[in-house]
C-alpha cells in the first residue's frame, strides 16, 4: 500500500487523534493527515515536541491542530474520559485514532526482565490504547466513516529473541485489534487495524538497532501512503488486519 495515491483532501473535515505525535512516525502521520485536510489532535508526553509539530502544521497552512499533553504510562480512566469529553465539546466529532505512542527501553533476555518492566510496557503499549479507544468509542461510532490504527512491531508478529516485554505487549495489541474488529462487525462505519512500520527512521529504531546506519533507512514519510489509506474512506470494510509497511532489515 506504499504506492497508494490518496485523493486530494480526502481527510477534509475529519478529526484525527494521533498519540506519540511529537516525533518519528507520529509526527510524520500528523503532518500527512493535516496535509489532507484533517484537524489533528496531537497527543504526547512532551509539550515542547508537540508545539514544534503544531507550528509545522500552522506554517504549512493546514487546518489548525490541537495539543493534548498526556503521559500514557500514568493516565487514568478519568483522564481518558475527560479527553473524549473535551474532543466532543470542542470539536463535536472524532473520525480516527492513530495509536503510535510506544514504550521501549532496550533489548534483553527474558530472565533479566522484571515484573515492573512488563507492567510499564503493558500499560503504554496495550492498556492505554485500549482505554483511550474505549473512551472515544461513542464518538467513533457516530462518525460517518471512522478508523482506528494501532502500531505493532515486527518482533511481535514474528517473535524474536530479546524483545521480551515489548514484543509481548505489541502481540497482545494485535489480538486486541482482531477481537475488537469482530465485535464491531455491526458497525460498518468503524474499522480497526494494525500497522507494523518496519525499518524506518524513528527514535525507537535507533535504540533497538544501534549498529545500523540510521540515515540509510527510509524516512517515516515513505510509509505514510499506507496510513492515509487506512485512515481514509478507501479502506472502508477493511478491519482486523495486520499490515507490514516495510519488511525489517
Amino acid at each position: 500500500m506504499n504506492d497508494y495515491q490518496a485523493p486530494q483532501q480526502h481527510l477534509a473535515q475529519r478529526v484525527i487523534l494521533v498519540t506519540g505525535a511529537g516525533q518519528g512516525i507520529g509526527r510524520a502521520a500528523a503532518l500527512a493527515f493535516a496535509a489532507q485536510g484533517a484537524t489533528v489532535i496531537l497527543l504526547g508526553r512532551k509539550l515542547k515536541k508537540l508545539e514544534t509539530v503544531y507550528d509545522e502544521i500552522e506554517a504549512a497552512g493546514y487546518p489548525q491542530a490541537l495539543i493534548f499533553p498526556l503521559d500514557l504510562e500514568k493516565a487514568s480512566e478519568e483522564e481518558y474520559s475527560a479527553l473524549a469529553e473535551g474532543v466532543h465539546q470542542q470539536l463535536g466529532r472524532l473520525d480516527g485514532i492513530l495509536h503510535n505512542a510506544s514504550h521501549f527501553d532496550n533489548l534483553s533476555p527474558l530472565e533479566t526482565q522484571t515484573s515492573e518492566r512488563f507492567g510499564k510496557m503493558l500499560q503504554t503499549n496495550l492498556i492505554a490504547p485500549f482505554a483511550l479507544t474505549r473512551a472515544c468509542l461513542p464518538l467513533l461510532k457516530r462518525a460517518i466513516d471512522a478508523s482506528v490504527i494501532m502500531t505493532s512491531t515486527t518482533a511481535a508478529h514474528h517473535p524474536s529473541a530479546y524483545w521480551g516485554a515489548h514484543a509481548v505487549s505489541k502481540s497482545a495489541a494485535e489480538t486486541l485489534v482482531k477481537i475488537w474488529a469482530l465485535e464491531l462487525e455491526t458497525c460498518p462505519n468503524l474499522r480497526i487495524n494494525i500497522v507494523i512500520p518496519g525499518a524506518v527512521q524513528c527514535p525507537q529504531r535507533k535504540r533497538s538497532h544501534p549498529g545500523e546506519v540510521h540515515e540509510n533507512l527510509p524516512r517515516a514519510e515513505a510509509i505514510m501512503p499506507l496510513y492515509l489509506y487506512l485512515m481514509g474512506r478507501d479502506s472502508s470494510g477493511v478491519s482486523g488486519q495486520v499490515f507490514e509497511a516495510l519488511k525489517a532489515v
